[in-house]
């Protein structure tokens, strides 16, 4: 499998330089970088970054520098996911109390019922808010041990806690559903979220830059910095959201290497058998969202789009797929708020005006 990702992720001669489109809209939006590139099945067809690393200082970004993906994490916890259901170690019904057996009997009951597939989907009934009943993201930063034991105490925490809504009866977006399947992944593999994101989709795809949390070391400026405004964010622990939602949102990369991942679900040929992807590519309940993915309809697309956005509201990232076409575009910004993402979404729109037209 290894050999084929390879091959795979091989880009395509004379890959189009794009800066000269970034730079006017880093600049009209006043962001302090931007890095984007376009992908098909093939491979990187065009690509570029402009703007520095720190707003204020000279240090320009390249296509190999870090950009957080915020919550574009999710699409790749959902395909490590789908590994271990083509193993025949999970199926897209397992059951949480079937998927995390320790936890069954002190969840409440109406969780015990719900399927991986409807969690994947934002319809497991858990509530938007992050952080369980009367507790902090502080608090979630200052739980004791791995980031494992975190995770599962964190779980536990909401487990515990009665459903927003009935289960699979409402679309409620809500990180704890993907953070509930980086446990599930880890009791089944007995081994970290953040490993198997390593040993299970970035090393098979060569996607070398990839990391968790804020990008960069403190006092060094040899990755981008992140920002609120023109304020710039030193990396450290606090500096991203806690580690127990690391599965819904917590992966950086280079522009490069995310593009390896949507090569993949633009080939659909490698990691996953044929049927896998499908499911991966398919909206739950006549809904429009599933697997780390919002499905649309666009004409540009001919047809249905696949699109994510994410942010820890210090960086913003999306992506635009149209399988239909074998083209994606991908944009990034290490800088949150309005004018980020207005700034990608611009940069998403000329891509796809240019290159699909």
């Amino acid at each position: 499998m290894w050999i084929l990702a390879s091959c795979l992720a091989q880009q395509i001669a004379d890959v189009r330089n794009l800066n000269a489109d970034l730079d006017p809209i880093r600049a009209k939006f006043d962001v302090p970088a931007l890095a984007a590139a376009v992908v098909t099945r093939r491979g990187l067809f065009a690509s570029g970054a402009v703007g520095v690393r720190k707003y204020g200082s000279n240090i320009p970004v390249t296509v190999n520098d870090q950009f957080h993906l915020g919550s574009d994490t999710k699409a790749m916890t959902a395909t490590v996911l789908a590994i271990f259901v083509d193993e025949d170690k999970l199926r897209w019904d397992t059951t949480l109390a079937e998927a995390l057996p320790d936890l069954a009997e002190s969840m409440d009951p109406a969780y015990r019922s719900v399927t991986i597939r409807q969690m994947l989907a934002h319809r497991a009934g858990f509530t938007e808010d992050s952080w369980p009943k009367g507790k902090s993201l502080q608090d979630m930063h200052n739980l004791a041990g791995t980031p494992r034991e975190q995770r599962r105490a964190y779980v536990d925490m909401i487990l515990r806690e009665r459903p927003a809504v009935q289960p699979d009866s409402k679309y409620i977006y809500s990180n704890r559903s993907y953070a509930v399947a980086g446990a599930i992944l880890e009791r089944v593999a007995n081994d970290s979220w953040e490993h198997l994101m390593w040993t299970r989709l970035f090393e098979p795809l060569g996607m070398a830059s990839c990391g968790f949390g804020a990008m960069g070391r403190p006092g060094k400026l040899d990755q981008p910095l992140q920002h609120v405004g023109h304020r710039s964010i030193e990396p450290g622990p606090l500096a991203d959201n806690p580690t127990v939602i690391g599965p819904a949102g917590t992966v950086h990369c280079s522009v490069s290497d995310w593009a390896k991942f949507i090569q993949a679900h633009l080939s659909q040929t490698i990691l996953l058998k044929p049927e896998t992807w499908r499911e991966l590519h398919t909206p739950y309940g006549g809904g429009d969202y599933a697997y780390g993915w919002l499905f649309v309809g666009r004409p540009w697309a001919g047809g249905i789009a696949l699109t994510h956005a994410g942010s820890n509201t210090q960086n913003y990232a999306v992506a635009w797929l149209a399988p239909a076409k074998d083209f994606a575009a991908l944009v990034m910004t290490n800088q949150g708020g309005d004018r980020a993402a207005k700034a990608c979404d611009e940069a998403a729109s000329t891509m796809i005006r240019e290159f699909l037209k």
